[in-house]
Formats: structure tokens, sequence, C-alpha cells
């Protein structure tokens, strides 16, 4: 039985990295992956027939302010200067967001100078002094009318449950912007692998083995005695056997259809913020890639609808009951002095990509 310096559960942004950053200090890694494709949820694949690269789980846009972030994953693939811009369908008007000048204009039928925003939301405010909750919280920033019609059908999909029961510094992540300033990120570095997200874990992965189609559930003990240490990004609790009881995840649930016409909606994501429509997003992947000549008579279209799935976890929900929960998983892991933790699942904390890879850029000063 061959024995490994680190055997490496999970074959998403922070497996392949720290696969990559070890492999390059000499070390023997091995990757084992329970999906039958490398990349985790940034898999990407071209569609056939139409040169169209399809983001499986969900449009993912790289974006950060890490200059060094940003030259690592460079010395891999060439990445185009793709923009992120995201338009919202509210009772059949689009408009853009995050919510800017642009759209408080557009929704109460006004022509407000940046000047005159502050004081126009603030007339729209209540006066919340402690908000307890996402809902309390939104509405204290942008008032009810806003919050009502982007922010709260959208949000009951997305996690599905009453904003009520979600945690303030939720909503703290969307911006509130008094110019016409519509990019969606406000990061220097931005943009979409040329060649596709798959082709940055290839070239990450060279020379290292990886073992699709193989769960590590499946003989949890058989792989710890073949390492002499374990990099685990699955969900930790599962890695626990739900021992203090199972933490609250979202997943998604994606539907893509292929349609004989040049192009369906003009943007490469359009959100939904009506709750009586069932999907939060519609993915329109082609228009990721300009730089790229595609099929005019072709595109591809991806509905993505929040889904409850223990095998497929996605976000962590983060309610305060979970969050105490996380805290106690979290010092079960720190015992486990064989065993690093790292990732969205493993963490249970969200996120970004580049701050995945940052993360995982440090595993190769754990040896």
């Amino acid at each position: 039985m061959r024995k490994y310096d680190y055997i490496i559960v999970g074959c998403g942004l922070y497996g392949t990295v720290s696969a990559e950053r070890l492999k390059s200090k000499g070390k023997k890694v091995l990757v084992i992956e329970r999906r039958d494709h490398i990349g985790g949820n940034c898999f990407s694949y071209e569609h056939p027939g139409t040169n169209i690269e399809v983001h499986k789980y969900g449009t993912h846009i790289f974006h950060t302010d890490n200059k060094k972030v940003w030259d690592y994953v460079n010395s891999f693939v060439e990445f185009n200067r793709y923009r992120h811009r995201v338009l919202t369908t509210y009772k059949g008007k689009v408009y853009t967001m995050p919510i800017n000048l642009g759209t408080i204009n557009a929704f109460y039928g006004l022509d407000l100078k940046p000047s005159e925003v502050g004081d126009f939301i603030a007339s729209k405010r209540e006066n919340i002094k402690d908000p307890r909750n996402l809902e309390e919280k939104a509405i204290s920033l942008i008032g009810k009318d806003l919050y009502e019609a982007f922010i709260k059908g959208y949000t009951m999909k997305q996690w599905n449950c009453d904003p009520k029961e979600l945690p303030a510094e939720i909503i703290t992540r969307l911006p509130v912007r008094r110019s016409y300033n519509d990019s969606y990120f406000n990061d220097y570095y931005q943009g979409i692998p040329k060649a596709g997200y798959t082709a940055i874990f290839r070239k990450m992965l060279n020379g290292i083995p990886v073992e699709l189609n193989t769960d590590f559930f499946d003989d949890k003990e058989g792989w710890l005695k073949r390492c002499n240490k374990l990099i685990y990004t699955g969900p930790i609790d599962k890695y626990f056997g739900y021992s203090l009881g199972r933490l609250k995840w979202r997943s998604l649930k994606f539907e893509t259809e292929n349609l004989n016409i040049d192009d369906f909606q003009g943007t490469s994501v359009m959100n939904y913020a009506d709750s009586e429509i069932a999907y939060t997003r519609i993915h329109e992947p082609k228009h990721l890639h300009l730089e790229k000549e595609h099929t005019s008579t072709a595109t591809v279209i991806v509905r993505e609808y929040p889904h409850i799935d223990d095998n497929e976890p996605y976000y962590p929900v983060n309610s305060e009951s979970d969050k105490v929960l996380g805290v106690e998983y979290n010092k079960l892991a720190a015992k486990e002095k064989r065993v690093i933790f790292g990732g969205r699942l493993a963490e249970y904390k969200y996120y970004d990509m580049d701050e995945i890879i940052e993360s995982a850029l440090k595993t190769e000063n754990n040896d």
C-alpha cells in the first residue's frame, strides 16, 4: 500500500491549490474526489457545437484586490477582461444591481442627483436602533420599498426561510451607491479564464494523481492510514459523523436549456426578485466570453433554483444556532493534529474564490 505525505479530500479550489503547492515542495500528494470531475463548483465545460463555456454550478467571476493571488492564478491561464454587471427583474421591469442611482430613479420614477440620494433614502428608512435580523437591518438601511422589491423575495427563495430568521450582517455585503456605477465588484483585478475554469485545475494538477468517483467516507480510516497528513475540504459536520448535530446548508439546482437563437437575455446573469418565480437567476454564459466567436444561431441558458440537498452543500446558512454549532465543530477540528480543515465546507465559512486561494496558499507552511 503506497503511503503519501498528503492525501487531499476534495478537488475544488482549496484542495487543488494545496496539492499544487505541496507538490512544488517535493511532497507526495494524492487527491480524491467524490464527483466525476475536477474543479469542484468551479467546473466548466464547452457546450457541444457552440463554443460556449458553461459553468456547471452557476456563474463564477474571479475578482480580487490581492495581487499575489491574481499573479498566482495567471501563472496557469490567461484571463479575459470581463467586468460583471447584474440586472434584476421585478414585476416585469429590469433594474440594475446592486442598488444604485439608476435603480432608485427607475424604481421611483425620479431624476435624483447624487447629492440628493442620501436624504431621499433617509426619508425611506425606518428608525430601527438595534436591527436583530436581515429584514430589520435592510429596512434600516434602504427602507421598506426597496427591501420588499429587491431583497425580500430573492432572499426567501435563496435561503428558504423568512429574512427575519437570517443574521443582520448578510445584508451588509450588498452596497447601495449614489452614482450610476453598476459594476457588481469594485476589485481591481477581474476576469474569466479564457480557456474556462477547468483549464486552471488541469494545469495545477499536472503530475498529481487524482482519483475521481471516490468517496472518502467509504474508507475513512483506510485513507488516514495511507498519509502522514490529510487535507479535508468536505462538510465539517460530516467528518465528525454529525456527532454534535447537523449544520444547515443551502444547495442549488441547475436546469440547462439549449436555444436556437443568438441571444436570450443580453447579459450573463439576470436575477429574478419576485417570490412567485421559482428560480433566482438565469445564466447565459456566452456573455462571459466576448472575446470568443460563438455560433450565432445558438445559445445556452441555465436556470438556478435554491434547493435543499444534504449531499450537495453549497453555502453555510450561518443562523445564530449554526454559528454556535460551527464553533464547536471547529474545536473538534483543532484537536485533529494530522488533519487540516480548509475551505467553505470544512470551515463552515463563506469564502470568495480569491479568499480560498489565499488561505490554501498558506497550506504549504503547515508542513
